[in-house]
Formats: C-alpha cells, sequence, structure tokens
C-alpha cells in the first residue's frame, strides 16, 4: 500500500494536507453543531459498542492483509501493442494511491467522504443524520456513509439496505481503521470502487471514461468521474452526457466550499470540454485466432479464475503485422481457389520461427466472425504426402540411405490387419528403381511405403514425436502417406525442426507471463536443443529444395533457397503446402470443415503452394536471403 500523504494544491494561505483541510473546516463548525456531534458521537459509539457484541460472526478484517483485487489480463503481441483485455465481471487495473491524481483525490474525498481524515471509520454526526432521516420517513433513505463503510460493505456484505447492516458496516468500518492506516483505507477504496460498465477502480475507470491513466487526469475529468460513484449506470457520461456535467458542477461545487480549489479553477473546470474515451470491458480481440488460442495454452497451465482475475501481462509471439498480412493471404487465396472451381470452404496458415520456434502467425479460418472454430490448432487433417519427409528423414538417420540411394516404384504388397494393402501412385503409373531424391521430388508413393517399411514405421513415429507432433499415430502400412491425422500447427512446428537443422524448442504462441507488479509467473525464452542428425537434416532440405525447384512445389518458388512438400490426400479431401526458408516455416491446408471432397483434380501443388507463395514473398520482404546447411558440411551417420 502506498503511504505517502495526500497533496493538495497550492494556494495562497491554503493548508498543506486535506488532513489540514478537514482540521480547518471543523474550527469553523457552529458550535451548536459541534455539541450536537459530541452528543451524537456519544450515542452512536455507545450503542455500536453494545451492538458489536452482536456481530461476533462478522468477517475478519485482517484478512485484507493478504488481499489481491482481481485484476483484468492483457495480452499483447510480440513487440508490446495490445490485442485484448480479458476478465469476470470486474474490469479492474490496481495501481498505487501516489499514481492516481491528487485531484481525482480530492474530489472523490469532497463528494464521498469530505472528513475521511479526521473520523476513526465512523462519522456520528453523519450517521445521526441518517438515522433521524430514515426514523421519520420509516424507511432507510439516506446512507451516512463514510468512505471505510463503503470499501467493507463492498467487500464483505450485501448491497441490501437495512438497519443491521448499517451497523454491521460501522463496525468493520472501526476494526478496519484500526489496522490500516488512512492511506492505505483510502488505497483500498480507490482500487475496489465500481465506477459503472463493468470498471472498478481508478485507472480502469479513468482508462474507459477519458482513454487516458488516473494519474493524467484533470480537474473538470477528475470531478465528473467521482460524481459517477454515487450511480455509476445512470450517470456515466456515455449513457447521459448532461446528467454527467450537472453531477460534475456539483463535485466542483463542494469542492470549492471546500476550500480545496478556487473560484476560477471551478469555473474553469465546468468550461474544459471533456473529451470521452470508450467503454473497456469485454471488447474483443484485434486477432482472436491469436488471442484465444494463447487464453487456451494459459487456462490449461494457470486455471480458468487465474486468467481471468488473476492481472497477468502476456506478450505472445505473434507479429501484429505478419498476423494481418497472414489473415488477408487466406482471405484472398479463399476467394481464388473458389473462382477456379474448387469447393473447400476452410483454409488455415501457422508460421513458425525455426530458430525459436515461435508462432509467428496463425489463422484459423477464413472468417473469425462466422466461425471460431481454430482449425489451425484444432482441427485435425491428414497431411497427404506432406508426411512423407518424416519418413526420408529417418531413412537418412538410420545411415543406410542417401538421397542418391535407389529405391523400387514397383507394384508391392503387404499385410494390413486382415488384408494385403497395394499402395499406388498418383497417376497410377509405375516407374521402377529411381533415387530417392527423384522418388520426393515428384512425390511418388509406392518408394515411400516401401522406405516406411524397410526403415521401421515406430522409427518414424519416434522422429515426429520428438520433433513436436503429440496427436495419436499408429504404425499402419499406409502413415508414409499421410494416413494420420495432424494439425496445421503441429506440421509446421515439425518443418521448422528441419529448417532450423535439428534444433527444436517446444513451439509456443507464448513467450512470457507475469504479474501485473512485474514477477515472472511463465518464461517460454527458447531453449533449444539438437534432437535430429545435422547431416541427416540437412540432406533432406536439400532433397525438398529439388521438390519445389522442379517437383510437385514448382508453384511455391521464391527468389531464395525454400524446401518444400505438397499433400494431397487420395480421397482428395485435403491439400496441403509445408514449406520453409531459414527464418519461416509455414504449414497450408485447404478443405472442408465436413470433409466433403475438395474436387478432382485438387492438389496441394496446383492450388495450396501458390497461397504459400504469396504470404511468403510479403512476409520476407526485407529479410535477407540465407542458403540451407550442406550435407557435406556435416558427417554421415
Amino acid at each position: 500500500m502506498a503511504s505517502n500523504t495526500l497533496q493538495q494544491r497550492k494556494q495562497p494561505g491554503a493548508p498543506e494536507t486535506i488532513y489540514q483541510v478537514v482540521k480547518t473546516v471543523g474550527k469553523v463548525t457552529g458550535g451548536m453543531v459541534l455539541g450536537v456531534a459530541m452528543l451524537s458521537s456519544s450515542v452512536v459509539a455507545g450503542g455500536l459498542v453494545g451492538l458489536a457484541i452482536s456481530f461476533r460472526n462478522l468477517p475478519d478484517v485482517r484478512i485484507l492483509r493478504s488481499y489481491v483485487p482481481s485484476e483484468t489480463t492483457h495480452i499483447y503481441d510480440v513487440k508490446g501493442a495490445l490485442l485484448t483485455s480479458i476478465h469476470g465481471e470486474a474490469n479492474r487495473e490496481v495501481v498505487p494511491l501516489d499514481k492516481i491524481s491528487p485531484d481525482l483525490k480530492r474530489a472523490v474525498l469532497a463528494i464521498e467522504d469530505s472528513y475521511f481524515y479526521s473520523h476513526h471509520g465512523v462519522n456520528p454526526g453523519a450517521v445521526l443524520r441518517a438515522f433521524l432521516a430514515n426514523w421519520h420517513q420509516g424507511e432507510t433513505v439516506e446512507g451516512g456513509s463514510t468512505l471505510t463503510m463503503q470499501l467493507v460493505k463492498n467487500l464483505f456484505l450485501t448491497p441490501k439496505r437495512a438497519f443491521s447492516r448499517k451497523v454491521a458496516e460501522s463496525v468493520l468500518a472501526l476494526r478496519l481503521e484500526q489496522i490500516f492506516s488512512k492511506q492505505q483505507v483510502f488505497e483500498m477504496y480507490m482500487n475496489q470502487v465500481y465506477w459503472g460498465h463493468n470498471t472498478y477502480g481508478a485507472e480502469t475507470a479513468a482508462e474507459s471514461y477519458f482513454g487516458k491513466s488516473s494519474a493524467d487526469l484533470t480537474l473538470a475529468e477528475s470531478a465528473m468521474m467521482a460524481g459517477l460513484i454515487q450511480a455509476p449506470e445512470s450517470l456515466s457520461p456515455f449513457i447521459d452526457y448532461k446528467a454527467a456535467k450537472r453531477r460534475q458542477a456539483i463535485v466542483l461545487h463542494r469542492m470549492k466550499e471546500l476550500n480545496w480549489i478556487t473560484p476560477q479553477q471551478e469555473a474553469a473546470a465546468r468550461k474544459q470540454t471533456i473529451k470521452l474515451g470508450k467503454i473497456t470491458s469485454f471488447q474483443g480481440s484485434t486477432i482472436p485466432y491469436v488471442t484465444e488460442a494463447a487464453v487456451q495454452e494459459l487456462t490449461k497451465r494457470f486455471g480458468k479464475d487465474a486468467v481471468l482475475k488473476g492481472g497477468m501481462r502476456v506478450q505472445t509471439t505473434v507479429d501484429t503485422k505478419l498476423q494481418r498480412l497472414a489473415e488477408d493471404v487466406v482471405k484472398r487465396g479463399h476467394a481464388n481457389l473458389v473462382n477456379q472451381g474448387i469447393y473447400a470452404d476452410q483454409m488455415a496458415l501457422v508460421a513458425v520461427d525455426p530458430r525459436t520456434h515461435f508462432v509467428k502467425a496463425m489463422v484459423g479460418g477464413v472468417n473469425y466472425r462466422k466461425s471460431q472454430y481454430n482449425r489451425a490448432m484444432q482441427s485435425l487433417r491428414q497431411p497427404g504426402s506432406a508426411f512423407k519427409p518424416f519418413v526420408y528423414y529417418t531413412a537418412f538417420a538410420s545411415g543406410r540411405y542417401s538421397p542418391d540411394s535407389t529405391i523400387a516404384d514397383t507394384p508391392v504388397s503387404y499385410p494390413d490387419g486382415y488384408e494385403y494393402y497395394s499402395p499406388q501412385n498418383y497417376d497410377n503409373s509405375f516407374h521402377g528403381p529411381m533415387p530417392i531424391r527423384t522418388a520426393l521430388e515428384q512425390s511418388r508413393n509406392v518408394p515411400a511405403v516401401r522406405l516406411g517399411q524397410e526403415v521401421g514405421l515406430n522409427k518414424v513415429i519416434d522422429v515426429v514425436r520428438t520433433i513436436g507432433i503429440r496427436s495419436p499415430i499408429e504404425p499402419v502400412v499406409s502413415l508414409p502417406l499421410g494416413a494420420v491425422d495432424l494439425t496445421p500447427l503441429e506440421m509446421a512446428g515439425a518443418y521448422a525442426t528441419f529448417a532450423s537443422n535439428g534444433w527444436y524448442s517446444e513451439t509456443t504462441l507464448i513467450v512470457q507471463v507475469t504479474d501485473s507488479t512485474g514477477n515472472i509467473l511463465l518464461d517460454n525464452t527458447p531453449k533449444p536443443q539438437l534432437v535430429l542428425d545435422p547431416w541427416a537434416t540437412a540432406a533432406l532440405t536439400n532433397v525438398l529444395q529439388g521438390a519445389v525447384d522442379r517437383g510437385t512445389g514448382a508453384s511455391a518458388r521464391l527468389d531464395r533457397p525454400v524446401a518444400g512438400k505438397t499433400g494431397t490426400t487420395s480421397s482428395e479431401r485435403d491439400i496441403w503446402f509445408v514449406g520453409y526458408v531459414p527464418q519461416l516455416a509455414t504449414a497450408v491446408w485447404v478443405g472442408n470443415d465436413d470433409y466433403r471432397p475438395i474436387g478432382k483434380g485438387a492438389t496441394g501443388g496446383g492450388y495450396v503452394a501458390p497461397v504459400w507463395r504469396d504470404f511468403m514473398q510479403q512476409a520476407l520482404q526485407g529479410v535477407p536471403v540465407e542458403n540451407f546447411r550442406s550435407p557435406t558440411e556435416f558427417n554421415r551417420p
């Protein structure tokens, strides 16, 4: 809690502090009022002592020593730009008392409890006036609550208006001020009070109503905001600006009566033009596919309540500029496919930095407003031939094969359960013996299945597990042809390990998470480990360059070295292109949510590679051209 004395603006002959102001006001109070106050003080205090015995079950205010108010969690992109803020019912950011405008502190005290620094939690005179008014009316019409009583009501009691609750407020307020200093109580109040539109506390309210920090509020803004406490929703300038201005005038007049501002300051504040901000509670995200994915990751790690109420500061890995580019490419690419007669309703794109395994862009669908389902990380789809590189890497890492080794593209059958499986090539032809390089460049199916059997499918599965693929995988004979369901995120992360020459870090959307005071809760600083054989990885990349230069991925060519692989399922339900340069690995998937076939002749090379190329061309503008490592730089296993 902050402990500085609340300072008021210096004026000729003015007291230095609000406490001294209150003392000055007290000195000029009439003797009759003082006498009544003293009498009422004795009556009320005596009554409270007696009634306190009946309130032994009231909450122990000492728990506030460790009380942490709920706070809004803020999510940022990798460069610090705010993406979204998430919270439960209370949208709140806690700030120290000395970070709040002196004008706002004076305004709140003036209209809510101008004797705050002279009472001990209960203002007997105010209580007596309220008691008499309520007795006369036969119901509760006046509160008489001090700022401390308001605080304990908000923290411990129900809003029900009753005499017993008012007594409970008084007892708790007296207890509270025995334990906490005035400054501590005031700080708790300023961070707890409700200001309307689900905003709690001075900082969040200032950001909402005026688009600025509470430290920067002017006298006019402070008076308007202080006036809202009485009835935040009905007096809100967003709802009734004239009512907010009338209430502002009442606050300013009260501040002048207390000699806390001059008549000139009051007049100037009344005339000042107020520029309103916008309601900040429950705002949408600027890039919702990313922020919702980050929230899922945070919730899994910390729990829902911690995310909604913990005041986290979350730095994601995503570059907003790259994300916007990816979203535009997906929309444009999908429109082009539709124009070409391709019946696919969805597309997803994920880009990962191979050097860190940070996700730089992620688009989970063509239109978030129409569908919030994030296909980039939730949709399990068959990768088709885009899975083959995992098989070829396993072969190279075994030490028994190189890109120039020969593999047979001839008819073959393998037992598969109670039947035999006979793989076929996409064009239903066979080309006989050929170099592995050619088999992968031309995406021949039969050689891939043969190789899978020769190196062992369980070893292939071990490889994909090592580089981050966690989806269920069965060692079926057709696995080398992509007979497995994976996400675009998994594919992009796995290919990123090829791009980094075998160095792996866990693929993530989050760089770091801190609490509102800066304490680190999660640090995802990359800790790369060499998990693949460097020669085998370089050999695979060399072959995948050929797949782009002269193979099925020719439509993905750039003005720099590129490695990549097309993917097309035999049922033509999924088409892919996954590729990389040393600085960026990207996976693009196209298909239908209901698994309808896309259409005869739809291939990853013909329709998805151009979308991948469109994104990479723009994403790599200004990025230096880098060459891949050559297999000759490493010892062969």
